[in-house]
C-alpha cells in the first residue's frame, strides 16, 4: 500500500489551506473533483496524482475549476453514466454540470486560477432547498438525483430533465447522508433526528413528471435503534450500500458509550453487527464498489455456469473525528488496516475508484490523500460481473445495455427513441420558460398534424409539411391562427412588477419559473381526445388535487364532506367572519324557495352543499313541490326466503323523467350516484307520472285509482296512458319508454305512445330500472338482472343474479343472513352489458359470451398497484371529437358504442378510491402490502402487481370494447413489460396482436365467422379480422414494436415483427405514431 499526499493537490489559500468537505472519483476513474470552503469545484487528474512521485511529470494536474457557489460547497457527486456532475452548497442551490467537448478559451477573469484543460458548464441549477445541502446521492441508472439538507428535506430530481419529482418530508432534523441501493429499488437518507429512513423507488421514465409520481418515492421502514444516544455534533452522517446489495453501514452510530458503525442488514433492516474501535464519533463510511476473493480472477475456483465458487466478500472504509481511517473486510472481525493522526482535523469524505484498487481521503484540514493498494492488501478485486450475478436476487440486471444484434436493430432503436427524445426536449423547453414557439419548433413534425382519437386530421387544409413546404403541392405553408392566452395579462403584469428595495431603488422582482407544480403533461400514453371541459382547464384536471393519505384510519369527513376533504374548503374573509348559523339559514331559505325540499350533496366535483330540488313545470305551466312519498311499495314474499335483498324505493306520488333532442336523459334518474342533473329545456321530452295519493272511490283498499302517465314537449301532451298499478321506476330515451309498477310487471311505450309488447313480468319488485339505445336493463329485489333487447325482442342472456358479485360464496350459509356489500350504481353500455358498482369499492360487468361476472375494479389495485391514478383526465371526462369516426353515431341515430365507453375504467376506478376513502379499508389494506414488501421473496411484488393491474385494465378494456382506453393501456403495458425485460410475455403480445391471444384473426388471414357480420361483444367487427377493438392490427403492433424497439435484450423478438411490416424502412405518418 502506497500514501500518497501531493503538494499541489489542495485547494490553497492565501494564508491557509481551505477546508475540503466532499471527493469523488468519476466512474471512467480519470477525474477527481473535490469541494471546499473557497467556493470552488476542482477537477484533478487521477494520473498524475498515481504519478506524483515520478520525475517529470508534464501532463496536467487541475483538469478544471467551477465557480458556480456563493457559498462553502459541501458535496459533489459524478452521475453513474459519467454525463453529469453535481454540487450542493450552503447558498441552497444544486448546480448540475456537464462536460462541453469544445475547448475552453480562457480561464476566469480576474483570478489567478490555471487555464482549465475541460470546459465544464453549469447545466441546471436546481432550487428546492430552505436551507445547506448536506449531501447528494445518483441512483445507480442516473434517473434521479436526491438532495438531501439541513432544511429535514429529501428532494428527489429527474436524471433527465432535472424536474423536481418529489419532496419527502419524513425527518425531524437536519439531513446529513443519502446512499442508494445497488439493485436500484431503495435509497437510506441518515439525520440528526437519530434515524435511518429506507425509501422505495420505481426507476422513473425520461419524461416523467410529478405528476407521475405521487405514488413513488415512498417511506419503507424507519431505523433508529443504533442511534438513540448518538451524538449531534457531527458535520455529515455519510452512510454506503455494500455492493451486493446486502448491507448498509451508518456512521455515527453507538454500541453503549462506545461509538461504533452500524451494519444494517437488508430486509430485515435491523443491526446485530457493529465496527468498534474509532474513538471518535464516525461521520463517513464508503464500500468499495467491487467484491473481493482470496485469489486473483484468473486463479479463483468457478462452477459449470462461470460462477466464482467461494464467498464473496466486501471491503468497508470509515472515518471521522478521531481523524483516523480504518479499513475492513467482513470475513475478519478487527480491521485491515488502521491509521491513526492521519490528519490535523476531521476527515470529511471518501471516496474509492471504480476499480476498488485507490481511495482517496478529504479533511477539513485542506489535505487531500490517495492510498493505493497493491494485490492481496485487501484481498483481490472481482470483476464488475459478480457484482451483477449478486444483485440478481434483488431483481436488478442491466436491462437494455445488451448487443445490438444487427443493423436492423439499430435502425429500429433510433426510430423507437426518436419520439421519446422529442418528448423529453419539450418538457426541458417548457421547463426553462420559453413559449409553444419554441416548443413547436423542437418538434417540427407535430406543428401542422391536429391529432385526434389517434388518426390525422389537415391543419388549414394544408397537410403535413417538411422544410416550411407542403408536401403535396409545394406552397408555402400557411400558419396556424394563434389563440390568445387569457393569463397573459397577468403572467406579463407579474413579470414587471416593480418593487422598491430600502435603499430607495427600482428593482423589477423575478417570476419564480418552477418546474414541481405536477401540472405538467403525463409521460404515459395517452389518447388524444378533446376535454369535455375545453382546453382551458384540460391541463389543471391532470394534476392531482391530494394525495390521498391512507397511512390513517378514516374516521369521518370535515365539513363540506367529501369534496372539501379532496379539494379544501376555501372560504373569504367577510363569510368566514359572519355567523355561521346565519349563513346555513340563508342558503336554505333559498334552497327552499316555492316549497321544494333541499338536498345535501357531497360530490367530488366540489359541487357539495344544498341544492335546490328540481322543480320541473308540469303541463299547466305551474311549479310542483317536490312530492311526498304515499308509502312502501308491497314486498313480495319472495324476499323472505331469497339470498340476495335489495332495498326497494317508496312509491312516489310524482315522478318525472326527461330527454333531450340527442335523447340523453335531461332530468330524473333511477340510480342515486348520477351526480348533478341539468334543467329542463324547452326542447326536452318529459314522462310525468302521477301515482293516486287518495283513498278511491270505493272506500276498498284493493281498489285504488289507476297511475297517469303523461309525455308533454314543450308544454303540450304528446301522449297519456293509464296503468291500474302504482309505478315505482320509469326510464326512457328516444327508442321507447318504460314504466315498472310494484306488482313486478314493465310496461313498455314507443315515442308516439304504442303498446311496442306486453307487459315483461318479473319475480319481485323492480330496484333499478336504466335504458341504453334498444336496451333496457331491469334488476328486481332479489337481485336477479334482465337485459332485453327491445328491437330484436330478445335477451343476450338469461336472467343474472347479483349474488356472486355480493360476496355470497365468501359470506356462506348461516343460521342468520349475514351483512354483504351493496350496489351502488347499474347501468348498461351500448352492447348491453351490465356495469355494477358497490359500496365495497369492486366494479363488475357480465360477459354475455361467457355467462360470468368480471371483475373491473377493486380496492387492491388501489394500495399496490403504480398505475393507480384517481386524478388521471387522459381517458376520464373526456369526449371524442366530433369529426372522427367515434365520435359519430350509427345509420339509426344512435351514439356510437366508442362514444358510450369512452372513460369508463378510469370512471370506475374513481368510485373505488372514493369508496375506500369513506370505508377506511385503504388503512389496513396498506398495512398489507407494506408488510409483504418487507419479506423475504417479495421483492418484485410491488412490480408484479404493477403489471397484473395493466393487464386487467387491457382485458377489460377489450371486454368492454373501450376502444381508445384499450390503445391507451396496450401502450402502457408494452412500455412497462419492456423495460422490464420480460421475453416472454414481449413475444405472446406481439403475437397476440398478429391475431393468436388477445382476439380472433390476424393482419393477413381470414377468420371462421367472418361472414357472419355485425359485431362481437369487443367491439370488433367480425367482418373484418384486421380490427382489433376498432383498431387496425397493423397500427397497433407498430406503435408496440417502436416502443419496444429501444430495448436491446428484446431486439431478437422484435426485430422480426420489425421487418416485417417494414417500420425501418418507411416514414410513419401522424395517423400510424403512437402518443408516448
Amino acid at each position: 500500500m502506497r500514501v500518497l499526499k501531493p503538494e499541489w493537490l489542495t485547494h490553497g489559500g492565501e494564508k491557509k489551506d481551505f477546508e475540503i468537505y466532499s471527493c469523488h472519483v468519476s466512474p471512467d476513474g480519470k477525474r477527481l473533483v473535490t469541494a471546499a470552503g473557497d467556493g470552488y469545484v476542482r477537477i484533478w487528474s487521477t494520473e498524475a496524482i498515481y504519478n506524483a512521485t515520478l520525475p517529470n511529470q508534464d501532463k496536467p494536474r487541475q483538469l478544471a475549476s467551477m465557480s458556480n457557489h456563493s457559498g462553502t460547497i459541501h458535496t459533489v457527486r459524478f452521475s453513474p453514466n459519467n454525463k453529469y456532475l453535481a454540487s450542493g452548497a450552503d447558498d441552497r442551490i444544486v448546480c448540475v454540470y456537464n462536460l462541453d467537448p469544445n475547448a475552453p478559451t480562457h480561464s476566469t477573469f480576474g483570478s489567478n486560477e490555471a487555464p482549465p484543460v475541460e470546459n465544464w458548464r453549469v447545466f441546471r441549477r436546481l432550487i428546492g432547498h430552505d436551507n445547506d445541502v448536506q449531501d447528494l446521492g445518483w441512483s445507480y441508472d442516473s434517473s434521479i438525483l436526491v438532495s438531501v439538507g439541513l432544511d429535514s428535506k429529501v428532494v428527489v430530481w429527474s436524471g433527465y430533465t432535472f424536474e423536481r419529482l418529489k419532496t419527502l418530508k419524513n425527518h425531524q432534523s437536519h439531513v446529513k447522508g443519502i446512499t442508494f441501493d445497488p439493485a436500484n429499488k431503495y435509497f437510506a437518507t441518515a439525520s440528526d433526528d437519530r434515524t435511518i429512513k429506507i425509501f422505495n423507488f420505481t426507476p422513473p421514465a425520461p419524461n416523467s413528471t410529478a405528476q407521475d409520481n405521487t405514488s413513488n418515492f415512498t417511506l419503507e421502514t424507519t431505523i433508529a435503534a443504533p442511534f438513540t444516544a448518538s451524538p449531534l455534533t457531527t458535520y455529515f452522517r455519510r452512510c454506503s450500500w455494500s455492493p451486493d446489495g446486502n448491507h448498509i453501514t451508518a456512521s455515527n452510530a453507538v454500541n453503549g458509550p462506545v461509538s461504533s458503525v452500524a451494519v444494517i442488514n437488508r430486509g430485515t433492516w435491523e443491526s446485530d453487527i457493529n465496527l468498534i474501535g474509532h474513538e471518535g464519533p464516525v461521520e463517513v463510511c464508503a464500500f468499495s464498489p467491487r467484491l473481493f476473493g482470496s485469489s486473483s480472477i484468473g486463479e479463483i475456483n468457478r462452477d459449470d455456469k462461470g460462477a466464482v465458487a467461494e464467498m464473496l466478500v466486501t471491503v468497508i472504509a470509515c472515518a471521522g473525528q478521531d481523524k483516523s481511517l480504518s479499513v475492513w473486510n467482513t470475513n475478519h472481525p478487527r480491521p485491515l488496516i488502521v491509521i491513526q493522526d492521519l490528519t490535523v482535523k476531521t476527515i470529511s469524505d471518501l471516496a474509492w475508484s471504480p476499480d476498488g484498487r485507490n481511495l482517496f481521503a478529504t479533511s477539513l484540514d485542506g489535505s487531500i490523500i490517495a492510498f493505493v493498494f497493491d494485490d492481496g492488501d485487501l484481498g483481490y478485486a472481482m470483476s464488475a460481473e459478480e457484482n451483477e450475478r449478486a444483485l440478481a436476487k434483488f431483481g436488478a440486471n442491466r436491462k437494455g445495455m445488451g448487443i445490438i444484434e444487427g443493423p436492423d436493430g439499430f435502425l429500429l432503436e433510433e426510430k423507437s427513441k426518436v419520439k421519446e427524445r422529442t418528448r423529453v426536449e419539450g418538457r426541458m423547453v417548457a421547463l426553462m420558460g420559453d413559449g409553444a414557439e419554441t416548443a413547436a419548433a423542437a418538434a417540427p413534425d407535430r406543428a401542422d398534424v391536429a391529432m385526434t382519437n389517434g388518426s390525422s386530421s389537415r391543419v388549414n387544409g394544408q397537410a403535413a409539411t417538411t422544410n416550411g413546404q407542403n408536401g403535396e403541392s409545394g406552397t408555402p405553408r400557411q400558419d396556424p391562427v394563434k389563440q390568445e392566452d387569457p393569463n397573459a395579462a397577468r403572467l406579463k403584469a407579474l413579470k414587471q412588477r416593480v418593487t422598491i428595495t430600502q435603499d430607495g431603488k427600482k428593482r423589477i422582482a423575478p417570476l419564480l419559473l418552477s418546474g414541481s407544480s405536477g401540472v405538467g403533461e403525463s409521460s404515459l400514453p395517452k389518447s388524444q381526445l378533446m376535454a369535455a371541459s375545453g382546453s382551458t382547464q384540460g391541463a389543471s384536471n391532470d394534476a392531482p388535487h391530494s394525495i390521498l393519505d391512507l397511512s390513517k384510519p378514516f374516521d369521518g369527513l370535515p365539513k363540506g364532506g367529501l369534496a372539501a376533504l379532496l379539494l379544501g374548503n376555501r372560504r373569504s374573509a367577510a363569510v368566514a367572519d359572519a355567523d355561521e348559523q346565519a349563513i346555513v339559514d340563508k342558503r336554505l331559505a333559498a334552497a327552499s324557495r316555492d316549497g321544494a325540499v333541499p338536498i345535501l350533496t357531497g360530490r367530488v366535483d366540489g359541487t357539495a352543499g344544498l341544492e335546490p330540488a328540481d322543480t320541473p313545470k308540469s303541463v299547466a305551466g305551474r311549479v310542483q313541490a317536490t312530492p311526498e312519498f304515499i308509502r312502501p311499495a308491497v314486498v313480495n314474499p319472495s324476499l323472505s326466503v331469497s339470498q340476495v335483498r335489495l332495498a326497494v324505493p317508496k312509491l312516489r306520488s310524482h315522478i318525472v323523467r326527461s330527454i333531450d333532442a340527442r335523447g340523453n336523459i335531461s332530468l330524473g334518474s333511477n340510480n342515486p350516484a348520477s351526480g348533478p342533473v341539468p334543467t329542463v329545456t324547452g326542447k326536452d321530452l318529459v314522462l310525468e307520472v302521477r301515482n293516486a295519493s287518495t283513498p278511491s272511490a270505493t272506500g276498498r283498499a284493493q281498489d285504488r285509482d289507476p297511475a297517469r302517465l303523461v309525455v308533454s314537449a314543450k308544454g303540450q301532451i304528446v301522449w297519456q296512458d293509464y296503468l291500474p298499478r302504482s309505478v315505482l321506476l320509469i326510464s326512457g330515451n328516444h327508442h321507447f319508454w318504460a314504466a315498472a309498477c310494484e306488482d313486478g310487471s314493465v310496461h313498455v311505450w314507443t315515442p308516439a305512445g304504442r303498446r311496442l309488447l306486453n307487459p315483461l313480468i318479473v319475480e319481485a319488485q323492480p330496484v333499478i330500472l336504466e335504458s341504453r339505445g334498444w336496451w333496457l336493463l331491469c334488476i328486481s329485489a332479489i337481485g336477479v338482472c334482465h337485459v332485453w333487447n327491445l328491437q330484436t325482442t330478445s335477451s343476450p342472456h338469461p336472467p343474472v343474479s347479483l349474488a356472486p358479485v355480493l360476496d355470497i360464496a365468501t359470506l356462506g350459509l348461516g343460521a342468520r343472513p349475514a351483512t354483504g356489500p351493496a350496489v351502488t350504481s347499474a347501468s348498461l353500455n351500448s352492447n348491453g352489458q351490465i356495469i355494477v358498482t358497490l359500496n365495497n369499492g369492486d366494479a363488475y360487468t357480465y360477459s354475455s359470451s361467457m355467462f360470468v361476472w368480471q371483475r373491473l375494479s377493486e380496492a387492491w389495485w388501489a394500495v399496490g398497484s403504480q398505475y393507480w391514478n384517481t386524478t388521471d383526465s387522459s381517458v376520464g371526462n373526456i369526449q371524442p371529437s366530433s369529426d372522427q369516426q367515434v365520435g359519430r353515431e350509427s345509420s339509426d341515430g344512435e351514439p356510437s358504442f366508442e362514444r358510450l365507453s369512452a372513460g369508463i375504467i378510469p370512471h370506475l376506478e374513481r368510485r373505488t378510491t372514493n369508496e375506500v376513502l369513506l370505508g377506511g379499508r385503504g388503512f389496513l389494506l396498506q398495512r398489507l402490502i407494506k408488510s409483504l414488501l418487507s419479506r423475504e421473496g417479495f421483492e418484485g411484488f410491488e412490480s408484479n402487481v404493477s403489471i397484473a393491474h395493466l393487464e386487467t385494465r387491457l382485458a377489460g378494456a377489450l371486454q368492454l370494447g373501450a376502444r381508445q382506453e384499450f390503445r391507451l393501456y396496450l401502450y402502457m403495458y408494452a412500455k412497462r413489460i419492456g423495460a422490464e425485460g420480460m421475453k416472454g410475455k414481449t413475444q405472446e403480445l406481439l403475437q397476440g396482436i398478429l391475431g393468436d391471444g388477445l382476439g380472433r384473426g390476424g393482419l393477413d388471414d381470414g377468420s371462421d365467422d367472418a361472414d357472419e357480420g355485425g359485431s362481437d361483444v369487443n367491439g370488433t367487427a367480425k367482418n373484418d379480422p384486421k380490427l382489433l377493438c376498432g383498431w387496425p392490427r397493423r397500427e397497433l403492433l407498430k406503435g408496440i414494436i417502436l416502443i419496444l424497439g429501444k430495448h436491446r435484450d428484446l431486439q431478437r423478438i422484435t426485430v422480426p415483427f420489425s421487418n416485417l411490416l417494414k417500420v425501418t424502412g418507411e416514414e410513419m405518418d401522424s395517423s400510424e405514431a403512437m402518443v408516448l
